[in-house]
């Protein structure tokens, strides 16, 4: 089996689409990065991939619109969905994400998980908790990454951890939380631990039907 590094480090660009019938066709499995915008959650993809620049992060929230596809070397891909909540883009717009998204999260058949970006000091938001809804009907895993982890006291930290973990624990899909922080690299061995086997099972074949316990 190949280590976790490797599956993450050697992921390159394929294609952006508006539309998740503008995505290619593909048995292969696929993990879906989504949160809000300005949560880091294009930073916490370079973290993870050990890449600077391969998913775009842009200095005005709500910019990116487009679904980003990550193809790595055993074709498995890294979804970048379209970060969500920003108040400053008109409704019609905010209409049009929600529809994309839950579209993605329910109706593609070969996602095998969600990583769920949240910022550290505001995690789950009703938007949040709405992506969550969408998602946990699958059955599928939901991996919590609670960014900007490096802002907060290790006595908050554990706090946010804990009252995060409780609130996961409401819903019956299997999700897990973790502390993650793009600007110290921290948390990068937890989330790689995790998520790897959603995309790889001992056998070195991808496999659409691992799941992870809840914390």
């Amino acid at each position: 089996m190949a280590t976790p590094v490797s599956l993450f480090r050697h992921a390159a660009f394929e294609i952006s689409v508006a539309q998740p019938d503008g995505l290619p066709p593909s048995l292969a499995p696929e993990i879906a990065f989504a949160g809000r915008s300005n949560a880091g959650k294009s930073s916490a993809i370079n973290t993870l991939v050990g890449h600077t620049r391969l998913a775009f992060v842009s200095k005005t929230p709500g910019r990116t619109q487009l679904i980003n596809v990550f193809r790595m070397r055993n074709g498995a891909a890294l979804i970048d969905l379209p970060g969500y909540g920003y108040a400053q883009v008109p409704e019609s717009v905010r209409r049009q994400w929600r529809g994309l998204l839950e579209r993605y999260l329910t109706e593609r058949p070969n996602l095998v998980g969600l990583v769920l970006i949240m910022d550290s000091r505001r995690p789950f938001t009703d938007l949040d908790r709405q992506m969550v809804n969408w998602f946990a009907a699958s059955g599928r895993p939901i991996h919590c990454l609670l960014t900007k982890s490096d802002k907060l006291t290790r006595q908050e930290q554990a706090k946010v951890l804990r009252d995060t973990k409780q609130v996961a624990a409401e819903y019956r899909s299997p999700i897990t939380v973790q502390l993650f922080s793009s600007l110290k690299k921290t948390g990068m061995d937890e989330a790689e631990a995790v998520i790897a086997p959603w995309l790889q099972d001992e056998r070195g074949e991808t496999d659409a039907s691992q799941s992870v316990t809840p914390p």
